[in-house]
């Protein structure tokens, strides 16, 4: 029998309504045998996670103020999700023990975990499917690194033994049986762990949108829907802010082969965004997609001669190192050098790693360019095609944008681009307009 693995997040699973609608596409199609979920999301915008609240009563623990009111809301939370259900999950016993090891001053990784765990629990006797622990399968070690080929090994043996399961996202176990979780978001690696495991045909992560779009919404309107994706695009545009997935989540995935399948629970008929790796994806437009981030800085050194003075660059680097400053793009010319860096980095530091420039480097100038923003083009398809970087150009003069910075990766499947933040909406809508209606 074939095998689909579906992940269901937090808005997913939000409550009774959302768990119903989880059922019937389960229910729609056999092969769906194994289900990963999160814990309950946000219900309405002003609502609380439940993986926020689980934190808060620990929070409240180690200050030693009274932790039980905020626990008394989670427990109405899932008591009210089993009545309305009709299932009897063994869920106030479950409080009990959790009240008991919060007093004994249980770790933040485990009551973060209960919130996938009493979920799982309630959804797999909903749907008539074994429970299976995560707990006993996903491997940390002793420092609390991830476990990836044993964890793949003993997820095989056991759901192996199981025709169905639901399985909570988010957490495992190291060697001495304490819980570990992963960072939050972690539910998506999960289910990408139990789609490799199981040799899944698909791996369907189901959210509250149908799969990704070839703009932000919020700033360009009613944008195209992304229908395939490679995983090298999805890496492009994920680092910029676009995504609905956990990045750590492709890579399990990626390994074995197996298509990532972006739906969304509300609209079961949308068919989503796949994500396929390169042998795998068929001929697309253009362009795939167009994200950005605002708020980084540029420093731009000039120095007569520095293509042939050996060291500038790394002593560059080692500098921004000293201060803990990672880099994002590193554009260059024969005597010019910019060194492009999110603004966050540079808070209370930027008048010392200026000093340190001019005194270890000696650049004939150096200039800071602030409020920044980047904007990258990604498209497979761009590398076969002529024209591609003239035609974005020509958009963002014909919108009157100033483009403070061009950096092409040698992959030649995304363009991106430095212009004022106060340009950035202007800019992205100027470039989905370019390409959108022959893509």
């Amino acid at each position: 029998m074939s095998t689909k693995v579906a992940k269901f997040g937090g808005s997913s699973v939000a409550d009774d309504i959302q768990i119903r609608k989880i059922k019937s596409i389960v229910s729609a199609d056999p092969a769906r045998r194994f289900v990963v979920v999160s814990a309950p999301g946000k219900r309405y915008s002003t609502d609380n996670k439940i993986t926020d609240l689980l934190y808060l009563c620990k929070e409240h623990v180690d200050k030693h103020v009274t932790y039980e009111q905020v626990l008394q809301v989670i427990h109405d939370r899932y008591i009210a999700i089993e009545s309305n259900l009709e299932v009897d999950a063994g869920i106030a016993k479950e409080f009990t023990i959790i009240s008991q090891n919060l007093e004994e001053g249980t770790t933040s990784d485990y009551i973060a975990s209960r919130g996938e765990y009493l979920n799982a629990k309630i959804i797999a006797a909903f749907l008539g499917f074994d429970f299976i622990d995560a707990a006993t399968f996903v491997k940390f070690d002793a420092r609390g690194r991830f476990l990836f080929e044993e964890t793949n090994d003993a997820l095989a043996i056991e759901l192996a033994k199981h025709e169905n399961g639901v399985i909570p996202g988010f957490y495992g176990t190291t060697p001495d049986g304490k819980i570990k979780t992963f960072t939050r978001g972690g539910s998506d690696i999960t289910g990408a762990l139990v789609a490799r495991a199981t040799d899944a045909e698909v791996y369907e992560n189901w959210t509250d949108v149908s799969g990704f779009l070839m703009a932000d919404p919020r700033i360009v309107d009613n944008p195209k829907g992304i229908d395939e994706i490679t995983y090298k695009e999805l890496r492009e545009l994920s680092y910029m802010g676009a995504s609905v997935l956990h990045e750590n989540a492709v890579y399990p995935a990626r390994l074995a082969g197996i298509p990532i399948n972006i739906r969304n629970t509300n609209k079961p008929e949308d068919k989503g965004t796949i994500i396929v790796d390169e042998g795998q994806a068929k001929e697309g437009g253009i362009i795939t997609g167009i994200a950005g981030n605002k708020d980084y800085t540029v420093i731009a050194f000039y120095k007569n001669m520095m293509s042939t003075e050996i060291g500038f660059i790394r002593r560059v680097l080692s500098i921004l190192e000293e201060y803990q400053v990672p880099v994002e793009h590193m554009p260059s010319g024969i005597d010019t050098l910019s060194v492009v860096i999110a603004s966050k980095y540079l808070e209370d530091k930027l008048s010392d790693i200026l000093e340190d420039f001019e005194r270890k480097l000696a650049p004939d100038t150096i200039d800071v360019i602030e409020n920044v923003s980047l904007i990258a083009t990604v498209g497979r398809g761009m590398a076969s095609k002529h024209g591609v970087a003239s035609k974005l150009f020509k958009a963002l003069f014909d919108a009157d944008i100033n483009i403070r910075m061009i950096d092409q990766g040698s992959s030649e499947i995304n363009i991106i681009v430095g212009v004022n933040s106060t340009d950035f909406g202007q800019a992205i809508q100027a470039i989905y307009a370019a390409f959108a209606a022959t893509n």
